[in-house]
């Protein structure tokens, strides 16, 4: 029997050492965060509340929206937490959790740029079967084929990491 050295945990070192710092790239990274999250909001929100926004565009662009905020979230909240805390480890299982939500988010986000490209190909291409083409069925088909495309991409990364 050899010697084995299984991970357990990884020991996260920061951007900085110095306290004063840490908290310097808290306040930034925080207020990043924030500015990130009420532009995001706001953009669905007038989308959702306005009437005259009602075509594929708007919709593509809320739903790409609400997936930069939730990807946003994922990436900072461990790098805040960690930034006031003073244990900055990760579990391995908890680290390979974030990385596979990370790759399903930002695969989801590259394909659903391609979608919303398709989108403005067809109104320019063909602008007065833009409507009947993109109607709320294909919108939503499309949408679930992105996020389809994130889940396959990450779930091959995350294959490619453990093995």
């Amino acid at each position: 029997m050899g010697e084995s050295n299984n991970m357990t945990e990884f020991v996260l070192l920061g951007l900085s050492q110095d306290p004063n710092g840490q908290k310097a790239l808290f306040v930034t990274f925080l207020l990043t965060y924030v500015v990130t999250m009420v532009g995001n909001l706001l953009i669905v929100v007038t989308v959702i509340s306005s009437l005259s926004l009602d075509s594929p565009m708007y919709f593509f662009l809320a739903s790409l929206s609400l997936m930069i905020a939730a990807y946003s979230t994922v990436i900072s909240s461990k790098l805040l937490v960690d930034l006031l805390c003073d244990k900055r480890t990760i579990s391995f299982p908890t680290c390979m959790g974030q990385l596979f939500i990370e790759h399903l988010f930002g695969g989801a986000e590259i394909f659903f740029l391609v979608v919303m490209a398709y989108d403005r190909y067809m109104a320019i291409c063909r602008p007065l079967h833009y409507l009947t083409i993109m109607n709320r069925r294909v919108c939503i088909l499309l949408l679930l084929v992105a996020w389809i495309g994130g889940f396959v991409h990450s779930v091959v990364q995350i294959f490619f990491v453990l093995f």
